[in-house]
């Protein structure tokens, strides 16, 4: 009950319309500057799409932009790092391609002596009018490699980095975050170029500007009026988790893009990474919370209400959900279980609370305790675990269209989209802003 309650005023829009108010009343108060600290990991791919936009949007709303050099994230927020490099190198560089914005060299994976060039190039350019555009060309110049980061050397100078990261990192610590090429504003968090928009809407709101938008929605859509008809349907393989808030907002959507394009979807379950060993420190379960609150909201899903359903809880609902699959009931057995959890907040460790989200999905209590009794689920989940590493990737939710490479995220079904199109045949969507 307390869990539920905690979580329902944290994710609430009052609450958080109450803390944007006080941040506001307390600016205008001492007449400050709005500013905007954007943590900047120099080799992070993501960077340079991010400060473009965010750049415009200074330009557009009168922003302060206060630049901070960051380190990589630490192992407890990035477990899986040498993974996490890898992806992050092809996602950027598709991310900008899609957007008009590059030509893929940040899916280049640098040398580490290049790195520690760069951040020693980045320390020297910090105090810089221009810091932003020269950060993000420093960034573009590590992954283009040659002599791209020679050249920037003997026009910008070098300078000592591991004060400056250290200042960096211990001010993104403070502020309660731990990624690169992440935006802060007065207490909420902007990832890349992908919740840049959310910021773009919170000041438009504040400036009252009806202005055309500059940040990127990257959403899938608008789908085919009828699915193609194929010989050989595309298959849609979705990686998914019964603890993870984005799991839910994924399989709220992807029913809808696998009947768009004709496409076989298999529910590929896995353990929860906590269950799997890997750690998921405070600041990035809180971010987690309040992005899938946002994301859900926009999307029309319910979320805030929540009762982990880590442990037990988990253990149970996979147990049903392989039992029920082969029926044709798995995705809507999934979407009751993570709305139960994460928007209903039901206790999934009992009896009761498992019947009652089995019951709205046209499950039964009998193929509910038929489930329960069969431990064949563990070794299932084991291998889809196995799968899920050996396409580079080791978080949910995640998808594969048919032997194509596999992506990360919910907030990359547009990708997915892309790769549906191209299995049948049409050319991907055109996302880039005017």
């Amino acid at each position: 009950m307390i869990q539920r309650v905690l979580t329902s005023v944290l994710t609430s829009p009052a609450l958080r319309d109450v803390r944007r108010g006080t941040q506001r009343a307390v600016r205008r108060i001492k007449r400050a500057d709005r500013i905007v600290h954007f943590f900047c990991q120099i080799d992070d791919p993501y960077g340079p799409a991010a400060l473009h936009y965010l750049a415009r949007l200074a330009d557009r709303h009168a922003l302060t932009i206060a630049l901070r050099l960051v380190p990589a994230p630490d192992a407890a927020a990035a477990p899986e790092a040498a993974k996490l490099a890898a992806y992050s190198r092809r996602d950027a560089a598709r991310i900008e391609l899609a957007l008009g914005l590059g030509d893929g060299s940040v899916g280049r994976e640098p040398l580490p002596e290049q790195v520690t060039r760069a951040q020693r190039i980045a320390a020297a350019a910090m105090g810089r009018d221009d810091a932003a555009a020269v950060l993000a060309a420093i960034t573009r110049a590590l992954f283009r490699g040659g002599d791209a980061l020679e050249e920037l050397a003997a026009t910008l100078g070098e300078a000592d980095a591991e004060a400056t990261l250290a200042e960096g990192g211990a001010e993104r610590a403070k502020l309660g975050h731990y990624l690169g090429s992440t935006t802060a504003f007065e207490g909420e968090f902007y990832w890349g170029v992908d919740r840049l928009h959310y910021l773009e809407a919170r000041l438009a709101a504040e400036d009252e500007s009806d202005a055309p938008p500059i940040c990127p929605r990257l959403d899938p859509g608008p789908y085919p009026t009828a699915p193609p008809v194929l010989a050989t349907p595309p298959r849609l393989d979705c990686y998914l988790s019964f603890r993870s808030p984005y799991s839910l907002v994924a399989a709220e959507r992807i029913g809808g893009l696998a009947a768009a394009y004709g496409a076989t979807l298999n529910l590929k379950f896995v353990l929860p990474m906590v269950m799997r060993g890997l750690p998921v420190p405070r600041a990035k379960r809180m971010y987690i919370t309040l992005d899938t609150k946002r994301e859900a909201a926009r999307h029309g899903i319910g979320f805030g209400t929540i009762h982990d359903p880590v442990g037990l809880g988990v253990e149970r609902g996979l147990a049903v959900l392989h039992h029920v699959m082969p029926s044709g009931k798995g995705l809507d057995f999934a979407i009751s279980f993570l709305r139960g959890a994460f928007a209903d907040g039901i206790d999934m460790t009992g009896d009761p609370g498992l019947i009652k989200v089995a019951a709205r999905a046209g499950v039964t209590q009998d193929q509910v305790r038929a489930g329960l009794a069969d431990e064949s689920w563990r070794a299932v989940a084991e291998a889809n675990r196995a799968d899920m590493f050996a396409l580079g990737l080791w978080g949910v939710p995640s998808f594969q269209v048919d032997d194509r490479p596999g992506w990360w995220g919910q907030d990359r079904l547009w990708m997915i989209e892309d790769d549906l199109r191209a299995a049948n045949g049409l050319p991907p969507i055109d996302r880039r802003m005017p």
